[in-house]
């Protein structure tokens, strides 16, 4: 089965409309999809463990409830998940797991209706006692081997005989757990199981080197050790031994899969004179008859020993430090990656996104005439600008003392451009109707529409002018420059000096 089931997209629909983030994100991380977990799930459940107000708890239970699904893929995915955020998330996940009395109870998984079902429910089974163990192991040492201080001033280096020798077996058992995953490079093939080793092999190279500088700081105590501690002492080297062996199976495997070389160390062991060194000590201090090494060779040897096993150690560091920076490294690129993808989606959109300028032309500026000489043009822009429905309205709606013009608008209302002009040829516009009271009933004018605009002859000297009643004489409409995009005439029915008002 590959891709989202039905039964994962209802999951998730159910936990959006509950609310639950945490649940929806391990939803989507655990889908049936044969597949590792999706980045994107796993950072964000790496960032809720950073956050205080986030319930860890419930996290891991919701984990721990995923891995009742009957499903390999969805078990394999959710212990995946668990590992991810063990690895990378804030401590109190896994002191939580640590805290808990049961974790994973998958000792009897098996999924009978897949593919792969067989195949895989036995890795399960081997990769949920690892995580089981390396919970345990916090829980023991209250530290996680794996990200532990490494170096000469490290945990294991300067740790005491007494509790070094009990710390040991500690990280023995935890690599124990994870060796025995045992994957061969024809087993994995698929991108689940491919993550889950990914994740051991990572946990191998750190957890190693934690043990590696246990044992050499083992050795170099050891023939100051009382004859008890001598005896544990020999024992944890021996099983080291052996350990090493299965780890350089265990980093052949990780190569044939494609591992960069860089990323796997080279293990160098102690010469075996070493061994029998120890042994000859440890029997001496039983008072058992043995050849015992002079301390000069003594010393020697163990010189070499701990060189060789020094030099594994940087390997691993090494190693360990290089799958670091390519991994900050990795991160940082796909960081940018989102930030180009977002620019070139904010560049294609660019220009829905700019507000909206209206540009308004500015009207053409009508220069003072003499006479009765206007040109053609300013003639055209006086019609559109007199005859427009707004300043129509506005003329027929107004009363007779309203004043037009605008504050600081200076009305030319004299001089020499002034001439008064009748409307001899034209048909007047009619009057605006007055008050009731103000004229008799019979002459009360009947309601009507405003009149069309009307075409002047392009030859006339004339400009528009609005008609008064009876034949009066009108104010020609005077140029005047106004900072608004519409010209305004002066109120058109203000009485002309010397003007007799007739009314019929």
């Amino acid at each position: 089965m590959s891709g989202q089931s039905i039964t994962d997209r209802i999951a998730a629909a159910q936990h959006s409309m509950t609310g639950s983030a945490i649940s929806k994100a391990v939803c989507k991380a655990t889908t049936h999809e044969v597949s590792g977990p999706k980045k994107k799930h796993l950072d964000y459940l790496i960032y809720c463990t950073n956050e205080m107000n986030v319930n860890v708890p419930q996290l891991a239970d919701t984990l721990f409830e995923r891995t009742t699904n009957s499903s390999w893929v969805v078990v394999f995915k959710a212990l995946i998940t668990t590992h991810h955020i063990m690895m990378y998330g804030n401590e109190r996940f896994i002191q939580y797991l640590a805290s808990r009395n049961t974790l994973f109870n998958l000792n009897n998984f098996l999924d009978k209706g897949a593919l792969q079902g067989y195949d895989m429910s036995t890795f399960i089974r081997r990769y949920s006692r690892y995580l089981n163990e390396k919970a345990l192991s916090y829980r023991l040492v209250a530290v996680d081997f794996t990200k532990m201080k490494r170096g000469i001033d490290g945990v294991m280096r300067t740790m005491n005989t007494e509790k070094l020798i009990k710390t040991l077996p500690i990280i023995q058992n935890q690599l124990d757990a994870l060796l025995d995953f045992q994957a061969n490079p024809n087993e994995l093939t698929n991108g689940v199981i491919n993550a889950a080793f990914m994740l051991l092999f990572k946990d191998s190279i750190r957890l190693f080197a934690a043990y590696n500088e246990g044992v050499i700081n083992l050795l170099e105590k050891y023939f100051d050790m009382k004859k008890n501690q001598c005896k544990d002492a020999l024992d944890i080297y021996k099983k080291f031994l052996y350990r090493m062996t299965k780890l350089s199976e265990f980093l052949k495997v990780a190569e044939q899969v494609g591992i960069d070389q860089g990323d796997i160390p080279d293990l160098t062991q102690a010469p075996s004179s070493l061994l029998e060194a120890l042994e000859q000590h440890l029997a001496s201090l039983e008072g058992k008859k043995t050849k015992e090494l002079s301390a000069d060779n003594r010393a020697n040897t163990l010189s070499n020993a701990v060189s060789s096993l020094s030099n594994t150690g940087m390997s691993f560091s090494f190693s360990s430090s290089r799958m670091d920076e390519k991994e900050k490294q990795q991160a940082l690129e796909e960081e940018q990656s989102r930030l180009q993808a977002l620019k070139v989606g904010y560049d294609a959109l660019g220009d829905l996104l700019k507000p909206t300028v209206t540009v308004h032309t500015q009207a053409p500026i009508m220069a003072p005439h003499t006479g009765s000489k206007l040109l053609a043009s300013d003639l055209d822009s006086s019609l559109a600008n007199l005859v427009g429905s707004e300043l129509s309205l506005h003329v027929f709606a107004c009363r007779s003392d309203m004043q037009w013009t605008q504050p600081g608008e200076k009305k030319l209302t004299g001089g020499t451009n002034w001439q008064s002009k009748t409307m001899s040829s034209t048909t007047a516009w009619s009057p605006a109707p007055l008050p009731p009271a103000a004229m008799p009933p019979a002459a009360m004018p009947v309601p009507h529409m405003a009149p069309a605009p009307m075409a002047f002859p392009m030859t006339t000297p004339q400009v528009p002018v609005y008609g008064m009643m009876g034949g009066v004489p009108v104010m020609t409409q005077q140029p005047m420059l106004y900072n608004q995009p519409v010209l305004r005439p002066t109120n058109p029915f203000t009485p002309i000096p010397g003007a007799q008002m007739q009314f019929m």
